[in-house]
């Protein structure tokens, strides 16, 4: 009988992407999949280990997997993606009750790897991190079906000093235009409606495959294919963005009005710290350029709170940066010390309590702000894709083209009428509840 496999996802969407390949793969080899552990004979764990957080929870599954098969609950442990990349020795050393580690570049293997552990034979699997990312994979979309992430490059070429990416998922390499205009297609086959591009960095896409930046050549590509709806870009390294993407933005009307800036910080000194290739003249320059171009653009950024060196002088500066920003939507991380990183070793490390404090102070300002915007929404119209039925009530939930997926708020739509996943609607906004909208169908009002 077919081993039945409990398919654990971690980490970012970039990660989800490399994970429904995986079940791809596994799916068309026929494998049954389960969502109970209960029901599993082999669990597969794609791991994250970006931030300290992100480890942890990795290393915590592994462990709670580790225990379900001592005690006889599952047969197999298969531990996948970044924290496999980086520590695949001492998950080998510590952890024996996992059968086999695949690094990030090497999930190709994976079926492989499973005949191989279900035929008895521990075997790893690593291939360079300067393997051309893998394509022509049918995923199995686990993201609802009416939408669904693009990840159009792997590896990353910017090097900040804070980040473990470059060394777990290796250089910049662009997937081949055809090729994502093909998946793309095949993911509207399937009822996508929403695409949404992804990779650790969207806005120098092509330079190595083309030698120019080809993400505006893409996304008209991509708004070709009729079933596609609104296309989301996140993750713009805000140099990078130039006047051809701004116009292909305006131009183009399936692309979202919404951009991704992670912008980390405000302070020229912390800036320089961290890598970073912009200083806060220029960013403030290129986000009144957003806002000039594009005067509907709602942008979201992440900020980091506690970097080594940063002073009470430098949070006060990004905290006057974000206050005359008013980003639409904001996050921010605590500084984590990621060993083999140039910051690990820098002087002047913050104390916990004091990177925590800070980024309490950053998103208190940010809550003021963005609740402040949710209010002035009431009495305006907007489009709005359902994401599903609230339970027991007569009211969806659905998202605008200012949230994406899993990061932003909600719009909760007061209606009886009877609505699908995935349906476009018009809503009047009558409330507002902190991040989250409130509204009725605009024509409930007539």
């Amino acid at each position: 009988m077919m081993k039945k496999i409990l398919f654990v996802s971690l980490g970012c969407d970039k990660n989800l992407v490399d994970s429904e390949m995986m079940l791809g793969m596994l799916a068309q080899s026929g494998y049954e999949f389960t969502d109970d552990e209960r029901e599993a004979d082999i669990v597969v764990i794609n791991t994250c280990c970006f931030i300290n957080d992100a480890k942890e929870e990795s290393i915590n599954t592994i462990l709670e997997m580790a225990e379900y098969k001592k005690n006889g609950l599952i047969e197999m442990l298969i531990v996948t993606g970044c924290l496999a990349q980086r520590y695949r020795e001492e998950i080998q050393t510590e952890i024996p009750e996992v059968d086999a580690i695949v690094g990030t570049t090497a999930i190709s293997e994976i079926v492989k790897t499973f005949d191989e552990v279900t035929g008895g034979k521990r075997q790893n699997h690593y291939k360079s991190l300067s393997e051309k990312p893998l394509t022509g994979v049918e995923r199995v979309v686990t993201t609802g079906g009416h939408y669904a992430y693009l990840k159009i490059a792997e590896g990353c070429d910017k090097h900040c000093t804070y980040c473990i990416i470059p060394k777990v998922r290796g250089n910049y390499r662009s997937v081949p235009m055809e090729e994502l205009v093909r998946e793309a297609q095949e993911l509207a086959d399937k009822g996508v409606k929403e695409l949404i591009l992804v990779a650790q960095e969207t806005t120098v896409y092509g330079m190595d495959l083309y030698g120019h930046k080809a993400l505006p050549e893409l996304l008209r590509r991509l708004c070709e294919i009729n079933d596609i709806y609104w296309i989301r870009i996140l993750y713009c390294y805000p140099e990078e963005i130039d006047d051809e993407l701004i116009r292909t933005m305006k131009e183009e009307k399936k692309i979202c009005h919404y951009l991704d800036l992670p912008v980390q910080h405000a302070s020229d000194n912390i800036l320089k710290r961290m890598g970073r290739k912009t200083d806060k003249r220029q960013l403030e320059d290129i986000i009144a350029k957003l806002r000039q171009e594009i005067p509907d653009i709602c942008l979201r950024t992440t900020l980091i709170s506690g970097f080594p060196g940063e002073t009470e002088e430098d949070h006060e500066q990004l905290l006057d940066f974000v206050d005359r920003m008013e980003f639409d939507r904001l996050g921010v991380f605590i500084y984590s010390q990621e060993e083999d990183t140039p910051a690990a070793v820098m002087p002047e490390q913050i104390s916990e309590e004091v990177k925590e404090d800070r980024r309490a102070q950053l998103m208190e300002l940010q809550q003021e702000i963005a609740f402040a915007a949710a209010a002035d929404m009431a009495g305006t119209v907007v489009t709005a894709m359902i994401e599903g039925k609230v339970a027991d009530e007569e009211a969806y939930v659905a998202r605008t083209y200012k949230d994406a997926p899993n990061v932003d708020g909600f719009l909760f739509v007061n209606t009886n009428r009877e609505l699908m996943t995935g349906d476009f609607v018009k809503v009047k906004i009558t409330a507002s509840y902190e991040y989250d909208l409130i509204g009725e169908l605009e024509d409930e009002f007539t």
